[in-house]
């Protein structure tokens, strides 16, 4: 329990809370517990390493955020914490619970959280075809 504890504390798991302050954990909630054991006991990637890969996610491209929200979101312009992590969200996420999120929901277990980044990747590096008439 003191590991999942810390999981919630560093960020890297956002469980349900009732009313009374109890922790409910989903089969999402577990699998992301697994998976974070598994990279950091197997692939010896540390806490610290897992908030760096997960804030690299372009949140910014799975939310639709304009430009404008870019340019003053710290989601985009810091590394070192996933975007749920953040304090100061833009409108477009103020409001919403960060456990419900489309971003966090996409990265809950490994094998989507590395085919999430291969493809975000190719999304954004991919040069933009020459179309002739």
């Amino acid at each position: 329990m003191p590991t999942i504890r810390l999981y919630e504390r560093e960020g890297l798991v956002l469980p349900f809370r009732k009313p009374s302050g109890h922790r409910l954990f989903s089969d999402s909630d577990l699998e992301r517990i697994r998976c974070l054991r598994r990279t950091m006991n197997e692939k010896k990637i540390s806490m610290a390493g897992i908030r760096t890969i997960l804030s690299m996610i372009p949140c910014w491209s799975l939310m639709g955020c304009p430009p404008e929200a870019r340019a003053s979101c710290a989601a985009v312009t810091t590394t070192g914490s996933p975007c749920w992590t953040i304090e100061a969200k833009p409108w477009q996420c103020a409001t919403a619970e960060c456990r419900g999120c489309i971003v966090y929901q996409h990265v809950s277990d490994c094998a989507p959280l590395k085919r999430a980044i291969a493809d975000l990747t190719l999304a954004h590096s991919s040069p933009t075809p020459n179309r002739t008439p």
